[in-house]
């Protein structure tokens, strides 16, 4: 969410967010609290979405995120 941007849009329209490298992650709203909550959001189910679908997800300030495969508890043991 730090690397969201926002803009005022004309005509009394709100506010349009976006996150440069997450295409399709885009909010519209009101008022610049709105869009950064729905911006949030719809993060969270775009990432949500690309894990459940196996598709890659975008490398953030140097960090490539990832899906971690979970090891039953009785490899544990």
């Amino acid at each position: 969410m730090r690397k969201a941007k926002y803009q005022i849009l004309d005509d009394s329209e709100g506010f349009y967010g976006s996150i440069p490298g997450f295409r399709g992650v885009w909010s519209n709203a009101d008022n610049l609290e709105d869009c950064r909550a729905e911006l949030a959001e719809v993060l969270e189910e775009w990432l949500l979405f690309r894990l459940q679908e196996g598709q890659k997800l975008p490398t953030v300030n140097g960090l490539k995120l990832a899906k971690f495969r979970r090891l039953p508890t009785s490899e544990f043991a």
